[in-house]
């Protein structure tokens, strides 16, 4: 289990294990296009994605329209995936750990713009339950903002090896590890988190993989669960988190592109001689 130590000095990002298969020390160095074409990153392949503060989103409807706008495809996690019902959360909460451990939608803080959670599924077929992925995106005030939420994701494993998630199940067993971006250590965002333990449903012995993977882009956290159902092998499940942990980096670097697209554009709505309504020079 991560120490108190790590979390203090501010290793506030995703915990990766770098024993664990579902890691990959491999930045991806394109994310893919709603048409199937790779998209280049704006970050340089030895630097992590990341999010400037001057290039975030400042308001809520800004942080609003860009967590929508990301594209957050099934086959980001592997082939067979698709959208589960109800897709989409209200942006207006998020989800909190109590103190009792259980997990909870409530309002947003002053301090957070927006959060937007997308739910897919790689259905039930041959006897292999369901593997079921939620994926959030939460725009930060700030930098310190994201940070604080980082170490208080890391510290919710620590305070709580077993967590509710809701009525029926729950994880135990949380392992937690957390890096930060440095020249001896390639991470894929400016922090990252990652645990790993067991699901368990009520009234079922069995107890199923559960994966946690978060990232830190300047202001903006990136993080998704991963719980995989009855029937797979170990080397499946172990494909499976490590899909999903791949699909988390293509969302990291589509954050980067998107951050860096809109500074582009508000950049050229600034340049003199230029109409902003429409982004045409005047006719003077």
């Amino acid at each position: 289990m991560v120490t108190g130590t790590l979390l203090l000095a501010g290793c506030t990002g995703e915990v990766r294990n770098a024993s664990d298969p579902k890691e990959t020390s491999e930045q991806p160095t394109a994310d893919v296009s709603a048409g199937g074409a790779p998209s280049s990153s704006a970050s340089p392949a030895d630097e992590p994605y990341t999010v400037a503060d001057d290039m975030a989103p400042r308001t809520r409807a800004e942080a609003l329209a860009f967590v929508r706008r990301l594209a957050v495809r099934p086959d980001h996690f592997g082939a067979g995936f698709r959208k589960s019902e109800p897709y989409e959360s209200d942006p207006a909460e998020w989800a909190v750990l109590g103190e009792d451990c259980l997990w909870r939608r409530e309002p947003l803080p002053y301090d957070v713009l927006a959060s937007l959670t997308r739910r897919f599924a790689l259905p039930e077929t041959e006897g292999k339950g369901p593997v079921q992925v939620s994926l959030t995106v939460t725009v930060h005030e700030d930098d310190l903002a994201a940070r604080r939420d980082m170490a208080e994701s890391l510290e919710g494993a620590l305070r709580c090896p077993e967590q509710r998630l809701n009525a029926t199940g729950r994880v135990r067993g949380l392992f937690s590890r957390a890096d930060h971006f440095t020249e001896q250590h390639n991470a894929i965002s400016d922090d990252n988190l990652t645990e790993s333990g067991t699901y368990v449903v009520d009234g079922e012995q069995d107890a199923h993989p559960f994966a946690w993977f978060k990232h830190r882009l300047g202001p903006v956290t990136v993080a998704a669960t991963c719980r995989v159902g009855a029937g797979r092998t170990e080397e499946e499940a172990t494909t499976v988190s490590s899909d999903i942990g791949k699909g988390v980096g293509f969302v990291a670097a589509d954050i980067d592109r998107q951050a860096a697209d809109d500074a582009a554009g508000k950049s050229e709505d600034r340049t003199p001689g230029t109409d902003t309504a429409s982004g045409t020079e005047s006719a003077r």
